[in-house]
């Protein structure tokens, strides 16, 4: 006879939701609730969901538009709101930034100097 403590452990067990999601390595793998997390932006195309691959321990993230969201939240895993950031809907002026631009702050920035030149550009402008 079983005690009462492992009866309803094995219920619970039995009530939790499996979710089946895609690796991109492992193909098709199952989940509960608590393998993923959801993260639903105020800005809908920017909403995703990601996981650990319980297989190949990969961490898969992909995106979650208002069908999947509603799965999810449906099959028990937690939602967490956020805003994209002002900066993202700033108007941007000037070229786009390039891996030289990139190379050229780098190397500003291992100079004792570097605030003094960023300051020296800036006002010149």
């Amino acid at each position: 006879m079983p005690i009462l403590g492992e009866e309803r452990s094995s219920e619970l067990e039995a009530a939790v939701t499996t979710i089946r999601a895609t690796c991109h390595t492992c193909g098709e793998v199952e989940l509960t609730p608590d393998d993923i997390e959801l993260r639903v932006c105020t800005h809908a195309s920017a909403s995703y969901y990601r996981f650990e691959c319980p297989l190949c321990r990969t961490e898969v993230q992909k995106p979650a538009d208002d069908r999947v969201v509603q799965l999810l939240i449906s099959g028990g895993v937690t939602a967490t709101v956020w805003e994209l950031p002002d900066e993202v809907q700033e108007e941007r002026a000037g070229p786009p930034l390039t891996m030289d631009d990139l190379l050229d702050f780098h190397l500003l920035l291992g100079r004792h100097d570097w605030f003094d030149s960023l300051l020296r550009v800036h006002s010149a402008t």
